[in-house]
């Protein structure tokens, strides 16, 4: 569309040749101030020149440099949004009075209804623009009067209802040559049978747009017969055939169609073709080349210049054949699934201008033969799975502008770099980059800069600036072994806007070049082991936007911050313009200062791990757009001020864990009912767990109270919290029983939320007590899923409504009052990893359905009352620390040293109490049974012998002959 506007263009200035000594005709001036005054608004000021008896010299108004004649009006405003459009009622039919115009373009311009008849009336016009415009077209017969019309767009118009729209268009308009009918509706049915119109003859157009219809499946046959055509666009539609040879094209455009494979478009026989979008299709399968010594129905030679198939699912390698299309200037295979090697032939082509391969599989080293491209500006390699060293022959590539390597094996940065004068952007973060850094001094145009993510070691002096006056971007971070010495008067060639340089080696006070960077807009010195306080020049940077200072020895009171005046606005993943302060884990002391306060639009601030005290400043309730406030870990003190509830829905995260906050929450803060995150651990909070915290906070996911004075019992407002994943109310005072309703929390059924959308790169955390020890989650915090209810005052039973939470992974009830039988559907529980119930006053057996925890890795059960054989199987025999199960005197077997009496007594068989006393009963009967019969028995013999004489004397008799046998 780039070269359609060109043209259109190029034909304006054709036209717009304005006699300024001989002025205008007064009727055609007339005729302009109506049109103007018929305007309901021009709120951009368009017609604002539109005064004085020139109208020749009026913006927009071209005249005839012989005749002074009205020959152009341009009114288009393609690029201009809806509120600065031109915008009237009704066109007005005067116009048709400029009978020499040959140049009309209102396109984009905000008046509706149908088109005009009385266009037709000017006979002279050579180009017509009407596009994207709310008009719709009742009848084409108008047309048919344009005898030189040359340029028609209806881009955006509606006009599949006019009759024979299609036959008008194509053959009764014999000097048309560029058509444009983009977003006009149109399907396959409005083209059949076309191209059997054999007694018709077609208009001469070189220049067909029918991009953003409804064309589907086959390709449009007519089209074949439109011998003149060179410029074909069909992007945007669903088509997916075979495409006829049409040698005369020489630009086809054809992306976000359905094409599966290249094959389809006959390019290699397109002999003329210079210019090939296949973009966004579905083309899967090896990538086909042309063949490598070609073929008699392929092309001897190719006129491609631009062959564009980014985004596809071709996969296989790159073909070496396509180092016979030497014409190329742009070749993009970017993001498709291509592997092997890149062909040292693509070395070949060297009228390249641009070579973008970026986010494949492609594996190896960089083509030496690169070095032959002598043409190319711009080199994206990115994504891929490439090693080895950067050849030094990309140091001849003179004319380079942009060179992306990011996220590639690649192990080495030649020094050859240094040669490319014409560098913009050298982009290589996330390799295995190692050895020195090149000296950059020579590249004056280099203005990014971004060597991110490896495992450079260097010293970086101020030679490696001496002549980079244009860099506005450098991100060095997480090179652990990059130091960076400057002396400090050093004052920098140039005045970047973004410097990163978090993980590196500066260690030394705040670095004084800084201090002349008054164009920074974000300063990442992150874990550089800088030290000392922040410098009194600090507080006049202006435009700072986001300031990181975290993981340093920065020391002193927090009384030289940017003022608010001198924070600008950064966009990040969460809604709207923000700021960031981070200033985490350093050696700041004394009171939060006011002045905070008055940074508006500030969207995270973190000063958690240092040593302020004092109290929660009232004032930061005043900051509206605030989304994290982390106060962690410093020695704060006193109540959490009413003016919190300010915050509102803006606030997501709040932590103010590791302090020494006391009293009642306040109720403000149920004003908070967007947080996803409240962190109050490690206070001195007391009263009751507040209910609104469930019935308010809709969106929260990560509640922790852990270790504070909270009193009462847990409210089962709680359970409205579905989307909870931890529950940490852990080390309070809390008493009752633990609410059936837990089996409400549907986000520990489900399992962690991969959707919880957290701030860009900041590094948000929380701790939490599992598998015996205290973690603290970051990157993994979104996955975990947790219920920590220990050392608290809880009694009762265990819910059996606990085990329905399938998605838990640590569950500690530790140090209660638990009484009963740990239930003995628990097994079900299958993501469990983390079980801890010891020191309460559990009693029973072990339930045999525990061994199906697959992933269980941490249990304890000791100081309870269980009793029986500690089951096995799976898990379990993994589990083989004797202290797991210690301090329940009833308990037998593996990895206990006490054996159980009976290896048929199986008391852990997993049946419940019920089933156990059933046993118990069934046993006792049929012994009682037994005994009883044979006591029975026994007795009747004993009477038979007495009272009959005869069984006596034959039962003697038999006893003595036995007797005498054994003898």
């Amino acid at each position: 569309m780039r070269k359609l506007w060109l043209g259109k263009f190029l034909l304006f200035f054709t036209f717009a040749t304005t006699n300024l000594a001989s002025g205008c005709y007064e009727q055609e001036r007339e005729v302009l101030l109506r049109f103007k005054r018929s305007l309901v608004s021009d709120p951009s000021g368009r017609l604002s020149s539109w005064s004085g008896n020139n109208c020749c010299q009026w913006q927009g108004v071209g005249c005839d440099n012989a005749t002074g004649h009205v020959t152009t009006l341009d009114l288009g405003s393609p690029y201009l949004g809806f509120a600065e459009m031109l915008r009237v009622n009704k066109l007005k039919s005067s116009l048709a009075e400029l009978t020499q115009l040959r140049f009309l373009n209102l396109s984009s311009m905000g008046f509706s209804g149908i088109v005009p008849h009385f266009i037709g009336n000017l006979s002279n016009l050579c180009v017509l623009d009407l596009s994207y415009m709310d008009l719709v077209v009742d009848d084409f017969t108008w047309v048919t009067s344009l005898l030189s019309l040359k340029h028609l767009d209806l881009s955006g118009l509606s006009v599949v209802k006019a009759p024979n729209f299609n036959k008008v268009l194509l053959y009764m308009i014999s000097s048309l040559q560029v058509l444009l009918l983009s977003g006009c509706e149109l399907s396959n049915p409005h083209f059949y049978g076309m191209h059997l119109e054999s007694n018709l003859t077609l208009s001469p157009i070189h220049t067909l747009d029918l991009s953003s219809n409804f064309l589907q499946d086959e390709f449009p046959l007519f089209l074949q017969n439109l011998t003149s055509l060179q410029v074909l666009d069909l992007s945007f539609n669903e088509l997916n055939s075979s495409i006829p040879v049409m040698k005369k094209v020489v630009d086809l455009n054809l992306e976000q169609n359905g094409f599966t494979g290249i094959q389809d478009t006959r390019v290699w026989r397109l002999c003329q073709l210079q210019r090939l979008d296949l973009s966004f299709n579905s083309m899967e399968g090896g990538f086909m080349g042309p063949s490598t010594n070609g073929n008699g129905s392929e092309c001897a030679q190719f006129s491609l210049e631009t062959l564009n198939l980014y985004e596809n699912k071709l996969v296989g390698e790159i073909p070496t054949s396509l180092g016979r299309l030497t014409a190329l200037r742009e070749l993009n295979l970017g993001w498709n699934e291509l592997t092997g090697t890149i062909p040292e032939a693509l070395g070949n082509l060297t009228s390249l201008r641009e070579l973008d391969i970026s986010n494949n599989k492609l594996t190896g080293s960089i083509p030496t033969s690169f070095g032959n491209l002598l043409l190319l500006k711009n080199l994206y390699l990115s994504s891929n799975l490439l090693n080895g060293t950067i050849p030094f022959s990309l140091g001849r590539l003179s004319n380079l502008q942009n060179l992306y390597l990011e996220f590639n094996w690649l192990s080495g940065l030649p020094l050859s770099l240094g040669n490319l004068s014409e560098l913009r952007s050298l982009h290589a973060p996330y390799n295995f980059l190692q050895g020195p850094l090149p000296t950059i001094g020579k590249l004056s145009k280099l203005s990014s800069l971004d060597i991110s993510g490896n495992s450079l070691s260097d010293v970086v002096t101020e030679a490696h600036f001496s002549n980079t006056s244009m860099l506005k971007y450098f991100d060095a971070t997480s090179n652990y072994k990059l130091s960076f010495k400057f002396s400090p008067d050093w004052k920098p060639p140039f005045q970047i806007g973004k410097l990163e340089l978090g993980s590196c080696k500066i260690e030394s006070d705040f670095p004084q070049w800084i201090r002349a960077q008054t164009s920074l807009e974000y300063l990442d010195l992150s874990n550089t082991s800088i030290y000392g306080p922040l410098p009194d020049w600090l507080s006049e940077l202006p435009i700072m936007m986001t300031l990181d200072l975290s993981h340093n020895f920065l020391n002193g009171p927090l009384t030289n911050l940017p003022s608010n005046q001198t924070i600008q606005d950064l966009t990040i993943t969460y809604p709207g313009q923000s700021r960031l302060l981070l200033l985490r884990n350093n050696l700041f002391n004394g009171s939060i200062p006011k002045s905070l306060c008055n940074i508006t639009k500030l969207a995270i601030l973190d000063l958690s791990r240092n040593t302020l005290s004092g109290t929660f400043p009232d004032c930061l309730g005043s900051i509206r757009n605030l989304y994290v406030l982390t106060l962690s870990s410093n020695q704060l003190s006193g109540v959490i001020p009413s003016s919190v509830g300010n915050l509102g829905s803006s606030l997501d995260w709040l932590a103010l864990n590791n302090n020494s906050f006391q009293g009642e929450l306040p109720k403000t803060l149920a004003n908070c009912r967007n947080l996803v995150l409240l962190d109050l651990g490690e206070n001195r909070f007391s009263g009751s767990v507040p209910k609104w915290i469930g019935e308010n906070m809709k969106e929260l996911v990560f509640l922790r109270l852990h270790k504070n004075s909270f009193t009462g019992p847990i409210p089962v407002e709680l359970c409205e919290r579905s989307t909870l994943q931890i529950m940490d109310l852990g080390e309070n005072k809390l008493t009752g029983t633990i609410p059936r309703c837990f089996q409400n929390l549907s986000g520990m059924i489900t399992g962690g939320d991969n959707s919880i959308s957290f701030s860009g790169s900041y590094e948000l955390s929380l701790s939490q007590v599992m598998k015996g020890v205290v973690l603290e989650y970051t990157t993994t915090l979104r996955y975990v899923v947790n219920i920590d209810l220990s050392s608290n005052k809880l009694v009762g039973e265990i819910p059996k409504e606990l085990s329905l939470l399938l998605g838990l992974h640590g569950l500690n009830l530790s140090n209660n009052h638990l009484t009963g039988r740990i239930p003995d559907r628990i097994g079900d529980m299958n993501s469990l990893e983390s079980l801890d119930l010891s020191i309460n006053q559990l009693s029973g057996v072990i339930p045999q359905s525990l061994s199906a925890l697959t992933f269980l890795s941490y249990l304890n059960l000791s100081h309870n009352n269980l009793s029986g054989r500690i089951p096995t199987g799976s898990q379990l025999q993994t589990l083989t620390d004797p202290s797991i199960y210690a301090a329940n005197s009833e308990l037998c077997g593996n990895p206990l040293p006490i054996k159980c009496n009976h290896d048929d007594d199986v008391p852990g068989t997993g049946r419940n109490s019920e089933e156990d006393e059933d046993d118990d009963s069934d046993e006792k009967i049929w012994i009682y049974g037994a005994t009883g019969g044979f006591t029975t028995g026994f007795m009747g013999i004993v009477a038979i012998l007495v009272l009959k004489n005869r069984w006596r004397l034959v039962f003697f008799k038999f006893v003595g002959y036995y007797i005498r046998r054994k003898l």
